[in-house]
């Protein structure tokens, strides 16, 4: 069976998840892990999360104009967040808004699945691209970064298969 979420990770974790697949024991797993949806359900909700987040970590960071959930995010482009910037000439100035945008099947995850895609996005606002620095930014503001991403992939294989 292909696990398409789970591209290049080492093949004894895919054996694991493979295994708990052909037993039936996935989703006793996941929910085991991250039992049920958080609370943070609206985009206003989305935006308090996300800006107190961004406060207690990324206090010189440019703050986002717009965060909410988007049902055009979705997993046929991969993508689960997005962190956009709209730049507009006023006057004599260039002004840049920032939006960050999360999938709105998030709702549905767990608290610490929403928090690892919300850390991943402010980590834009510092660091355009997916290198070290980034990663050891996210790191920095959720220091079990990693797992957690690999749960989601984990998490979102469950839900496809499910």
């Amino acid at each position: 069976m292909s696990l398409p979420y789970l591209a290049g990770y080492p093949p004894h974790l895919l054996d694991q998840i493979q295994t708990l697949l052909q037993r039936g024991e996935l989703g006793d797993w996941v929910r085991r892990r991250h039992p049920g949806p958080h609370e943070v359900q609206t985009d206003r909700a989305l935006y308090d999360y996300v800006m107190a987040r961004k406060q207690r970590f990324l206090k010189n960071a440019p703050a986002p104009a717009k965060v909410l959930y988007d049902n055009q995010l979705d997993l046929i482009g991969g993508t689960l967040g997005s962190n956009t910037y709209a730049s507009r000439v006023q006057g004599n100035r260039l002004k840049r808004k920032n939006e960050i945008r999360i999938a709105s099947l998030l709702r549905e995850a767990s608290e610490p699945l929403l928090e690892m895609l919300v850390v991943h996005e402010l980590a834009h606002l510092k660091v355009k691209d997916h290198d070290k620095a980034f990663y050891q930014l996210c790191c920095h503001m959720l220091p079990d970064y990693h797992q957690l991403e690999f749960e989601l992939r984990v998490w979102l294989t469950w839900r496809e298969l499910g």
